[in-house]
């Protein structure tokens, strides 16, 4: 390891241990994913459905124009700086603007949407989206696809991300991080509330104990395949009468005030508050609060998600963003990252990194997953744009908006 490295490493093992809880989706207002999912696919692109590409600027202009979600990298709490990111613009000369703004798939693609099927620069050289968006932009020609020549390092991924179904051999993105959708809960108020610290099943969410203080996702993949899964179909895989049925299991929770809200990352705050007593949630942010609180994926199963990076069409920086992208597959740079986030990390050889970062995070199942974790989860069906507008709109309606 590098002193540059081993010093950063250093750095983030402080940050890790002050961190705060990270960003999952908020609930995107009025934005209907199904509908722009619809508009996406009757427009995208070009004619043959392969992105638009610019003269790159790479070479004479270092910079990067990197679009995320909040709380999504490595960050200096006292400073604000990214440690990662100035060692890679110490490195390569390249510099980054990084604009946190993705805080919902929908919410991100409605912004930019006019320009992408207008066939225009949207700004941005890189930007990170969850895997089922992911495929939106690729099927409709608004990713370009990835020079492997310029990112050795993309050899570091981990296997059984490769062949995705909505990107078969990776040719237009790469993982950024996964996480699971889980059993998230405060152990004191839990034991008060039902006799016990500890959730093991969706069912016990539906416990008289919990009225009122239950929230869910406003992420429909992860609610959902959390109720077809506690219901015994499989989330990867089922049929229109099986979604309906964890619909109306849904409906009747938010009818009868056993569920307080379905949301986004608000969850967190009303943890901390003890208005809520348990969740629905995103393991990391679980994880972050603290040994107060437990997460779990449900006897019955969990999700699986995945936040991908992507060169938009007409990107002015694509070399710049491949550069990127190769540095952070790294597996130290990678395990920098994995130590502030405590997501999974999806290269290979980011675990034994992790010795020198922080040691107690090596055997942290939610960063290092087991098989057997990950054979307990489920990546939610992929869907057509009929399907997803239906299920959205299902989905909605029973959270009643």
């Amino acid at each position: 390891m590098s002193e540059q490295t081993q010093a950063m490493a250093r750095q983030v093992a402080e940050i890790v241990r002050s961190s705060i809880s990270r960003r999952r989706l908020l609930q995107a207002a009025g934005v209907s994913g199904v509908a722009l999912a619809a508009a996406a696919c009757g427009t995208g692109g070009t004619a043959s459905g392969v992105a638009a590409s610019a003269e790159d600027r790479s070479d004479s202009d270092k910079a990067l124009n990197w679009s995320n979600w909040p709380l999504y990298i490595d960050v200096d709490d006292a400073t604000g700086a990214r440690p990662s990111l100035d060692a890679f613009t110490e490195q390569t000369g390249v510099a980054v603007t990084y604009t946190e703004d993705v805080n919902d798939n929908n919410e991100f693609f409605a912004k930019v949407r006019t320009q992408l099927e207008q066939g225009q620069d949207i700004g941005r050289d890189l930007v990170v989206l969850t895997d089922w968006m992911a495929g939106l932009w690729i099927s409709s020609g608004y990713a370009q696809k990835l020079d492997k020549s310029l990112i050795p390092n993309s050899a570091n991924l981990i296997p059984s991300y490769v062949d995705v179904s909505f990107d078969p051999g990776r040719e237009f993105s790469l993982p950024w991080q996964s996480g699971f959708g889980a059993l998230g809960w405060n152990k004191s108020l839990l034991q008060e509330a039902i006799g016990t610290d500890t959730l093991t099943s969706v069912n016990q969410l539906w416990e008289p104990g919990l009225k009122g203080r239950v929230t869910l996702l406003s992420e429909m993949r992860d609610t959902m395949g959390l109720l077809m899964a506690s219901l015994g179909y499989n989330p990867s895989d089922f049929t229109e009468d099986q979604f309906n049925e964890a619909i109306a299991l849904l409906q009747t929770q938010v009818d009868s005030g056993q569920v307080r809200q379905v949301t986004g990352n608000d969850y967190i705050a009303a943890l901390e508050s003890g208005d809520v007593i348990a969740v629905i949630g995103w393991s990391g942010d679980m994880f972050q609060l603290g040994a107060d609180f437990g997460v779990e994926l449900p006897e019955t199963g969990g999700t699986l998600w995945t936040d991908n990076m992507l060169i938009p069409a007409l990107a002015q920086h694509k070399k710049n963003a491949e550069l990127v992208m190769n540095y952070y597959y790294d597996p130290e740079v990678a395990a920098t990252v994995a130590a502030y986030v405590q997501y999974v990390s999806p290269v290979a050889g980011a675990k034994e990194a992790m010795a020198a970062i922080d040691p107690a995070l090596v055997e942290n199942k939610w960063i290092f997953p087991s098989q057997e974790m990950l054979d307990n989860s489920y990546v939610f069906m992929t869907l057509t744009p009929e399907q997803d507008e239906a299920y959205q709109r299902a989905f909605q309606k029973a959270i009643g908006n």
